[in-house]
């Protein structure tokens, strides 16, 4: 394991294994977008609006018990999110008329004492649209930021190349949650943009080493300049994705309801981030004159 890390050139045919990338690339691009279409995004209270309770208990829930003596509450849903079971989520819609404070003063009277309230939340349908909207605005913005900076910082095929990884996995993340009916709120748009982040890093150090073996070696073919920098670069990217992973696996685990939906993009980001640097980032510049590109970039500096 350790020669496996120290090792700096490998010889790994990646490039020869990316028609397979894109086949698998395109099953999974196809059932997100499905997903996305035919499930739709479980919006949490942040976007729907409504009544969050977080409830606590010394013993575990009786589940069934519960929902019978929460059936009055309009469109309600009760998930477990202790470990022992021994806290649940309550989420539920204000009936006509009602204000989110006297669902909230209902939900309390019916339980009774012998309970904690460790997270109590209302949001109005208004200010949850208009969270829906700036969140959609914000991750637009920031994808642009993004290929601004690399445009500059490189050339604009390595834009285009980085934008694709981008926009795959994040597709692919959304469509996961839409597939698991996991809940999609404004933590989960945090985890998505510090995911753009994250991919977008990982991917420069490989655009950078691509760039500097197009000077060292000119006569060699751009598949080979290609797949000797995506080789040349991978202790490393593994090395980052993994310590990434740890401990966004640890936040899972550990972090509790409310930042669960952020380890879980971060989790299935991480993993996407890591194939899409090697099989869709690099690759995609094989289709792209780079060295003409390159050359003249370096002619003006």
């Amino acid at each position: 394991m350790k020669k496996l890390f120290r090792k700096r050139n490998f010889n790994i045919p990646f490039l020869n294994m990316r028609k397979w990338g894109y086949v698998f690339s395109a099953i999974m691009l196809i059932g997100s977008i499905f997903a996305i279409c035919t499930k739709g995004l479980n919006y949490g209270i942040d976007f729907q609006g409504g009544v969050l309770v977080e409830v606590s208990s010394e013993k575990a829930f009786d589940m069934a018990q519960m929902r019978s003596r929460l059936s009055f509450l309009k469109d309600f849903t009760i998930q477990s999110a202790g470990e022992e079971g021994n806290m649940i989520l309550i989420q539920c819609q204000p009936r006509e008329g009602e204000t989110g404070a006297q669902v909230v003063n209902q939900i309390k009277a019916e339980l009774g004492d012998g309970y904690k309230y460790e997270r109590v939340e209302v949001i109005g349908p208004t200010i949850g649209e208009e969270l829906k909207q700036k969140s959609l605005l914000a991750s637009i913005l920031a994808l642009l930021a993004i290929s601004i900076y690399i445009w500059f910082r490189f050339e604009w095929p390595f834009a285009i190349g980085c934008m694709l990884s981008l926009a795959h996995d994040l597709i692919i993340v959304i469509g996961i949650f839409a597939f698991f009916g996991w809940d999609f709120n404004m933590v989960v748009v945090a985890g998505i943009l510090s995911l753009a982040g994250y991919d977008c890093n990982d991917t420069i150090v490989t655009y950078d080493r691509v760039r500097e073996n197009l000077r060292k070696f000119r006569r060699d073919s751009i598949d080979s300049i290609l797949n000797r920098s995506i080789n040349e670069t991978l202790s490393r990217t593994l090395l980052t994705s993994l310590t990434t992973l740890f401990v966004v696996l640890v936040l899972l685990f550990v972090g509790g309801g409310t930042l669960e939906g952020f380890s879980r993009a971060m989790v299935w980001g991480t993993i996407l981030g890591t194939y899409s640097s090697i099989f869709v980032a690099v690759p995609m510049l094989r289709y792209f004159d780079i060295r003409t590109v390159s050359n003249a970039t370096e002619v003006k500096e």
